[in-house]
């Protein structure tokens, strides 16, 4: 029987968070290897879908930022995840932003951070990602480094795409992430214009190389406009992109004014992007093909969450700030909640 995170919660919100994030991969990583996974696996709800070429046992995956370099794959599998998100990964290893970087804010059931996509670099990630027995479809996220001017971020990405092509069950392209310097930029529509082309391009010649498609999202703020999200959409189908991942962490304070740590810098996630979230997947879903799906993150503390994900517009979905607050019980409750939606 797993541990009941409810014991655990705790013990680790007595510590630094970056520092009980480094201690929980690392505890992941080597009660799995040592064989203890029984202390936090779960088995999968069975509700299975296919989309763009993939097939996931169930609809919640983990989202990107919790494993950047992709250390406790099989582990976060084991969970009950229906797939495992992975990243983000610069071509070159880079330390990120300064510490302290991440806080919680408990009242809000919300983190904020800035971490500034540390990571171990691009080999270290790929020997990680071999190593996994891969139980579940994974996604490798992949970014550009700080020091890259954004007028080349497309040199970077391309990098990380010919990097992790071949171990990619899907490539998602972070562009929304508001801890490196003008990365957002990249959402406008001459320089997402430009991206998207280079890298539909470079995939094109990466899939006659290893004979095979591997699909392309990108993952998205939720600080837009309509008018942004509409560019966004049409420039996803433009260029062939395979989905969206929608959202990323907000900027907006609104929902935490007064709150200890509300005014530090960085991206908000948890509760209160929720609504942000949902309100892009809905204008999303209505200038998208059916077809282009959508993978819903942000503020999914609940089953009902997650099904509001899905009445928006979404797909998928993916978890990371509700896993830290309610654990791996919030994957199950989730895929549940989507098994009975989607049975109607």
């Amino acid at each position: 029987m797993p541990l009941p995170y409810s014991l655990l919660r705790p013990l680790l919100f007595q510590l630094d968070p970056e520092r009980a994030h480094h201690l929980t991969l690392r505890a992941l990583r080597l009660t799995h290897a040592a064989g203890l996974s029984i202390l936090y696996a779960q088995a999968p709800v069975h509700d299975p879908v296919e989309l763009f070429g993939l097939r996931f046992g169930n609809r919640v995956g983990l989202a990107a930022g919790l494993d950047k370099n992709g250390e406790a794959i099989d582990a976060l599998a084991a969970m009950g995840f229906g797939f495992v998100e992975v990243g983000t990964i610069t071509p070159r290893a880079q330390p990120g932003n300064p510490k302290p970087r991440l806080f919680r804010l408990p009242q809000a059931q919300a983190l904020i951070n800035r971490m500034g996509f540390n990571n171990a670099g691009l080999e270290a990630f790929l020997r990680n990602v071999r190593r996994s027995h891969r139980a579940v479809p994974i996604g490798l996220n992949i970014g550009k480094n700080a020091s890259t001017p954004v007028e080349q971020a497309l040199d970077d990405y391309r990098l990380g795409l010919e990097g992790v092509y071949a171990q990619a069950d899907y490539v998602s392209i972070n562009i929304s992430s508001p801890n490196t310097r003008n990365l957002r930029q990249l959402q406008s529509d001459t320089a997402l214009h430009g991206l998207l082309q280079g890298l539909a391009s470079t995939r094109e010649r990466l899939r006659q190389e290893h004979g095979r498609h591997v699909p392309m999202l990108l993952k998205i703020a939720p600080d837009l406009d309509d008018a942004d999200i509409d560019v966004i959409a049409e420039q996803l189908q433009t260029h062939g992109m395979d989905g969206v991942i929608a959202t990323n962490t907000t900027i907006a304070r609104d929902a935490v004014v007064g709150l200890a740590h509300a005014e530090e810098n960085g991206g908000l996630s948890g509760a209160p992007v929720r609504a942000a979230s949902n309100r892009v997947i809905a204008r999303l879903r209505q200038r998208l093909d059916r077809t282009v799906p959508i993978i819903g993150v942000g503020g999914i503390l609940r089953g009902e969450d997650a099904v509001e994900k899905l009445r928006a517009g979404a797909d998928l979905v993916q978890l990371y700030t509700g896993l830290i607050y309610r654990g791996p019980d919030l994957v199950t409750e989730c895929a549940r909640a989507l098994s009975r939606h989607a049975k109607g």
